[in-house]
């Protein structure tokens, strides 16, 4: 027996921690980068000028050498912290004489012989020990070398004290971002934290609940969806009561009448032919009007899950269309209706047949349903002017349908909140059957209504030649 692994849930994350983690992170690298390139642009900067002031002194100093007031020159150049001097090629200080001054060379004056023969030049410059030295060769006294030297120490010095400020602004920055950070955050989740607190009301039943508008786009967006979301639901949901008052009504009515008519023709009827089967014709209209009610519930299901494929065939609507409206004759014949009928001979179309059925029975008990004081219902079927469609259509004389209710009437479970007889009693479900089924097969289809002078709906057919149907046009 194989067990399937379990899935490790995945760890959620605090967007207040997520953003103000990303934004510290990206403080921290900035910071970094541009601290990194300013020390090293200062640093170099500063040796490069030193590097310069050093050179132009030792030529200057190289140049003048055998003159009487280079001497003075070079402890000038001391004064400024240049360390200059012509030794000999043993290391003796020809220049400045009497000079006391430590030469800060570390391997001596082999070292600067060395390094200028190793370059092939004249003059050299290196940084050695924290302190930079030009050297270059003249001719003093035999062969001697001009060496002078600076201290870095300062250069070292501020190069420091700019790293530690470079710190504390970083530290400053960082604190910075992340108090930003933190209010941006704040500002971000505070909108999702209160449509999150009105979603969980809105899940306990509360529908008054409103997702308020918040001040970013996306927010704004999402709480406009959320405020439809909760006005189809809670519209839905008056739907559902609706229906259920509906249908208990509606299936209760019935079996009420069978229960009464049945207990009539035990303790009363049952002796009396006439009386009990009168009574017993109650008993089966009743029983119909029932099945219709549970055959409109399922009939909803099936073709709102398209349990069925749509079976096109052609066949004679003409004929098709008589045959629906003769199952109405006991409406004529018991409660006074009219059928006023319009219909040309010899209509063929193609179209699921058994559908197209449930389509023109729906059309008619809901014009049944809502006709006038004259009971008076009218059915046409007529050919257009390009012979091309043929037009269905169903007329009652009611109260007619207000502008709004248009849309609404096809939806599942609406009825319009009218008196009105019902003799074809239902659950509000025969127009949207009807919608389905003609979507389905893509014919246009719709409702013209005049207040106080009844409604018509209509369908439009696609009209096919009877060769078509003789010849076995199913697909």
């Amino acid at each position: 027996m194989k067990f399937k692994k379990s899935v490790k849930p995945k760890k959620l994350h605090s967007i207040n921690a997520v953003l103000i983690k990303y934004f510290l992170l990206l403080a921290v690298l900035l910071i970094v980068l541009v601290e990194v390139v300013c020390y090293l642009i200062v640093r170099n900067t500063a040796e490069d000028k030193a590097r310069e002031r050093l050179s132009l002194i030792g030529r200057n100093v190289a140049a003048m050498v055998n003159d009487d007031d280079v001497e003075r020159q070079i402890r000038e150049y001391r004064l400024d912290g240049i360390n200059v001097c012509v030794l000999s090629s043993e290391g003796a200080v020809l220049l400045p004489g009497d000079d006391s001054a430590e030469v800060n060379l570390k391997y001596g004056i082999e070292d600067v012989i060395t390094r200028l023969s190793d370059k092939g030049k004249s003059s050299v410059i290196f940084i050695q020990d924290h302190y930079m030295t030009y050297a270059s060769a003249v001719e003093y006294e035999g062969e001697s070398y001009v060496v002078a030297t600076y201290s870095l120490a300062v250069i070292n010095g501020a190069a420091r004290s700019l790293l530690t400020y470079f710190i504390i602004v970083g530290v400053v920055v960082i604190l910075i971002t992340i108090m930003v950070s933190y209010t941006i955050s704040q500002k971000l989740t505070s909108g999702l934290k209160n449509l999150s607190s009105t979603a969980v009301q809105f899940s306990k039943g509360d529908f008054d609940v409103n997702f308020a508008n918040a001040e970013y786009s996306e927010l704004a967006d999402l709480s406009d969806t959320l405020n439809s979301v909760r006005d189809e639901v809670k519209k839905s949901g008056d739907l559902q009561h609706e229906i259920i008052a509906n249908v208990s009504h509606d299936l209760k009515t019935p079996l009420t009448m069978i229960k009464a008519y049945a207990s009539m023709i035990r303790e009363i009827s049952g002796d009396n032919p006439e009386k009990r089967d009168k009574h017993l014709q109650v008993i089966i209209d009743e029983a119909d009007r029932l099945t219709g009610l549970v055959n409109d519930v399922l009939n909803v299901s099936k073709v709102t899950a398209t349990l069925d494929e749509i079976k096109f065939k052609v066949f004679n609507l003409t004929d098709f269309l008589y045959g629906i409206i003769n199952k109405f004759d006991y409406l004529q014949e018991t409660q006074g209706y009219k059928f006023m009928v319009d219909i040309d001979s010899n209509i063929y179309t193609r179209a699921d047949e058994e559908k197209i059925g449930q389509v023109i029975y729906n059309l008619l008990g809901n014009a049944v349903n809502y006709t006038g004081e004259d009971k008076t219902v009218y059915v046409s079927l007529k050919k257009s002017l390009t012979e091309e469609r043929v037009r269905f259509t169903v007329k009652d004389t009611g109260k007619g349908i207000q502008e709004k209710d248009k849309v609404e009437i096809w939806n599942r479970y609406y009825r319009v909140k009218e008196n009105h007889s019902r003799p074809l009693k239902g659950t509000g479900l025969g127009l949207n059957i009807v919608k389905i089924i003609l979507e389905n097969h893509t014919f246009d289809f719709g409702v013209d209504s005049e207040i106080g002078k009844g409604s018509s709906f209509w369908v439009d057919f696609p009209l096919v030649s009877e060769e078509i149907e003789n010849s076995g046009g199913t697909a």
